[in-house]
């Protein structure tokens, strides 16, 4: 097993039992550094992650490359992906949008591996590659390399990259549910529209309600979480 064998297996090993520890999102037709590179300093300065590897694709896009400690389920690298392009990239059309693992492939049901970088791209004959965050620029709107990268300059490349760690992958998926919500019909409103008349049990409502948004599954985390806090805070300490 070559350096870049032993880098590549440490970042993004194939997925497997509907996991993956590997995402990819790429930004084609045309290439556009200018935009993909809000993503990239976005999740560092904006979400505290790790600096994910950016790679031309030798066909037609610019793609980061994010590698997770632990694996998570496809629908949640899928959702967490989604976020990052509402989030960074809420007016490029969605056609112009790459992503790993696709939304299609925990509804087949079938896991496939992230395209290989580097590797010859056929239809092209150029090479992707994983590249330094100074060379974007340079590549412009043609991002491929006409022949094979060294393996050893890619190894050193992915040796600088650390994976995203349990509790950042938590933390960046928190923060990322806020810039969701707001475009989002309020969920739970409804049940507010008829306040129940004040009685001495009027203060049930509310903690009901609260107790709701916590308990439900599909809620975003960030809701369930404040709801569970003022749960907290309002339930008197001396009731039994």
């Amino acid at each position: 097993m070559t350096r870049l064998d032993t880098e590549q297996q440490r970042l993004y090993p194939d997925a497997a039992d509907g996991h993956t520890r590997a995402l990819v999102l790429g930004l084609a037709r045309p290439a556009d550094w200018t935009l993909l590179r809000a993503v990239w300093q976005g999740v560092q300065a904006d979400l505290e992650l790790p600096a994910p590897a950016i790679a031309v694709s030798g066909t037609d896009s610019y793609q980061l490359w994010f590698s997770l400690a632990q694996p998570v389920a496809l629908e949640q690298a899928q959702r967490f992906l989604e976020q990052l392009r509402q989030r960074y990239l809420p007016e490029v059309a969605r056609s112009r949008i790459l992503m790993w693992p696709p939304s299609d492939v925990a509804v087949a049901g079938s896991v496939h591996r992230a395209p290989a970088v580097p590797a010859l791209q056929e239809a092209t004959g150029n090479w992707s590659a994983f590249v330094s965050p100074d060379l974007p620029a340079v590549f412009g709107e043609d991002p491929w390399l006409d022949m094979a990268p060294g393996q050893d300059a890619q190894a050193e490349l992915l040796s600088r990259l650390k994976c995203i760690q349990p509790d950042e992958w938590t933390h960046a998926l928190e923060r990322l549910i806020p810039a969701k919500v707001p475009g989002a019909p309020p969920t739970r409103a409804p049940t507010q529209t008829t306040p129940p008349a004040p009685t001495g049990d009027a203060p049930m409502e509310p903690r009901q309600f609260l107790m709701s948004v916590m308990n439900d599954a599909s809620a975003p985390l960030a809701l369930r979480i404040e709801a569970a806090k003022a749960l907290l805070s309002q339930t008197p300490r001396g009731s039994a």
